[in-house]
């Protein structure tokens, strides 16, 4: 590969000339903002390197881009966003930006503190990565920057969101428990914490709809406090035949419960998780679950927050990417499936 890229190396790639590189890299007028992602998207691709000090000096910019997940989805356990983190930066790279990790503690958010990044100008624009509270949301409509909701969203904030598409995911999971013989399916999750937890239930709730099922109370079982904070499940007196997780951790501790309690899975009870994390191999049996695309959620949300910091007025609404089911051991066909 060739050490130094040039602006006329791009230009060749592209088939345009080396003046509209030029314009595009700086941000010059003359070049719409479709073409001048797609060049900065290119450049990064051939390894040009963007002089990101200097441009940050002339233009204000920082070329930096804040990352900020909560405090709660960070511990030992949690990898799902420091994965996903990980993909954005990558993507940044394509657009000569880094992406700067901000930890939300659980005491800023309470206290709805701004974060560091945003209040010392160190940031062009932030992604909130992972469920905020209500009123830190309020916060984050009063930063002044591009900014953007990633994998989750707020009806009554008027913020960009980026999110899996929670609702066909678990509706889909739920069909495959349905056509493989399970009537009495229950749902673990506390569907007031996230609107992603929320969201795969209403799936998992279409689903039982559209088969005549009936939906009882016993079936929904929490999984977290009001605070995130996971707690002890608690099973029904009267056990279903399989459970609907609203993701691969809480998957792993239902097995573990089970486990203790005497049942098998899946001869006892089927299960299936939703993200296809760790969590879905580490299970025993390894879990039935609902695969996220973290590189097209990652690169879908760098691409919208750039078009951001180029027009800051630009909306792009609510995007859904899609996932697909990976097909494991957790789930058992019963004799009544047709």
């Amino acid at each position: 590969m060739k050490n130094n890229i040039t602006m006329k190396d791009i230009a060749d790639k592209l088939g345009v000339s080396s003046v509209t590189v030029s314009k595009a890299l700086n941000d010059k007028e003359g070049v719409s903002d479709s073409l001048k992602l797609k060049i900065k998207k290119v450049a990064g691709e051939m390894g040009y390197r963007f002089n990101s000090a200097a441009k940050s000096i002339k233009e204000g910019l920082s070329y930096n881009i804040g990352v900020m997940i909560p405090e709660r989805f960070t511990g030992l356990n949690d990898s799902f966003y420091l994965r996903v983190y990980q993909q954005i930066a990558v993507h940044l790279d394509h657009y000569g930006y880094f992406g700067i990790l901000n930890i939300l503690s659980s005491e800023d958010e309470e206290e709805l503190n701004f974060p560091r990044l945003y209040s010392e100008n160190r940031v062009d624009g932030i992604i909130i990565l992972g469920q905020v509270s209500k009123k830190y949301i309020e916060t984050v409509e009063n930063m002044e920057l591009p900014k953007l909701f990633l994998d989750f969203y707020d009806e009554h904030a008027e913020i960009d969101s980026i999110v899996t598409d929670n609702f066909y995911g678990a509706y889909e999971l739920t069909n495959y428990l349905i056509h493989c013989g399970h009537r009495d399916i229950a749902y673990v999750g506390n569907i007031y914490s996230t609107s992603s937890i929320q969201d795969r239930f209403l799936g998992y709730y279409k689903s039982l709809l559209e088969h005549g099922l009936v939906f009882e109370d016993r079936m929904l079982l929490s999984d977290r406090d009001e605070r995130g904070k996971f707690i002890e499940i608690e099973l029904p007196e009267k056990m279903p035949t399989a459970f609907v997780c609203n993701c691969d951790q809480v998957a792993y501790n239902l097995c573990e419960r089970l486990n203790d309690h005497g049942y098998r899975v899946p001869e006892d009870c089927s299960v299936v998780g939703f993200d296809n994390d760790i969590y879905a191999t580490l299970t025993s049996p390894p879990l039935t679950t609902m695969e996220v695309d973290i590189e097209q959620m990652a690169r879908t949300a760098v691409k919208s927050i750039m078009e951001k910091v180029s027009n800051p007025n630009r909306r792009n609404g609510r995007v859904m990417v899609q996932g697909k089911i990976i097909f494991r051991d957790s789930v058992r066909k019963l004799d009544s499936a047709k």
